[in-house]
């Protein structure tokens, strides 16, 4: 099977960075991000951007969609297949090898399956995303995609000011440039649940302890919203809260570790739901680089 990507994925916490970081310096690739929060500047401990992982012998491994927007912009489905398709061609027309490295479902699957985001799948998607959003913060939103807006109704009803924000940037969109076919070898990190739980609190308490807190003040200092940071949940939702005395330190970090535990149980979900869709997943136990790279060997080349 001829195979045009690498993928590594798996649930948080697991070494997925740091791996796909050491297979791209072996096998002379680069690495796409498929991390939905990762893309925003100034978001650095809470959404686990380690920098450091891509540094292998001194040599750091060519990344990309991290760090490229500001958290007041918007990034969504439509905007990372955009930026996807337009780096993988970028990356191939260089003869490296594009490694898709992450654990947001959604993102991961719109690629490995092909969604066609000029149909239901996008709206759908598009849908979730917004309606997690306050009605305030969505009709900020449509009154700037539509500064004419005539019909004030389109404003009261938080599900016609979702359709309404759908319909303008519809509208505004240009399309994603010629798709390649991708068809993927994808490898799967996996460990033991309870590890997977330890390794989850015991990185939430090393940064906490290690400026997360300054980290959402700061956000919050320059002037982003703390419904912004709902929006982006978890860290940034929990601790928020937190900052504005609406739980304790000790409720903040049990809801948070929590929220985190799930968080990570619904990545599994998505994975097994593509699996039922027939994507082969090739998993491994722990982020082992051995066991990668013999399935890179057998398969890919």
């Amino acid at each position: 099977m001829n195979y045009n990507l690498i993928t590594i994925l798996g649930p948080t916490a697991v070494g997925k960075t740091r791996l796909g970081a050491l297979l791209a310096s072996h096998f002379d690739g680069e690495i796409i991000s498929a991390d939905s929060r990762q893309v925003y500047r100034r978001m650095d401990i809470g959404t686990g951007k380690d920098l450091t992982d891509f540094d292998v012998e001194g040599k750091i491994i060519p990344y990309h969609l991290i760090d490229i927007i500001e958290p007041e912009e918007e990034f969504n489905l439509f905007t990372f297949n955009k930026q996807f398709y337009h780096t993988y061609r970028n990356i191939i027309s260089r003869n490296k090898i594009p490694f898709l490295v992450g654990g947001t479902g959604m993102y991961l699957h719109s690629v490995l399956s092909g969604y066609d985001l000029n149909k239901v799948e996008f709206e759908e998607s598009k849908y979730e995303e917004l309606n997690k959003q306050t009605i305030e913060v969505l009709q900020e939103k449509l009154k700037g995609l539509n500064q004419s807006l005539h019909n004030t109704t389109d404003l009261l009803i938080k599900d016609r000011v979702i359709k309404a924000i759908l319909i303008a940037e519809k509208n505004k969109h240009e399309s994603i440039e010629e798709k390649i076919k991708i068809n993927s070898l994808v490898i799967g990190i996996k460990l033991e649940r309870q590890k997977v739980k330890e390794r989850i609190t015991s990185r939430l308490k090393l940064r906490l302890e290690n400026g997360m807190i300054e980290e959402v003040k700061n956000l919050l200092d320059s002037g982003l919203s703390y419904e912004k940071l709902d929006f982006f949940g978890l860290e940034y939702k929990y601790i928020s809260k937190f900052l504005k005395q609406e739980i304790s330190y000790e409720e903040m970090f049990e809801k948070l570790n929590i929220a985190i535990h799930q968080f990570s149980k619904r990545q599994m979900t998505w994975f097994r739901k593509m699996e039922r869709e027939g994507l082969k997943i090739n998993w491994i136990e722990v982020a082992d680089f051995n066991s990668a790279e013999q399935i890179i060997l057998k398969k890919y080349f």
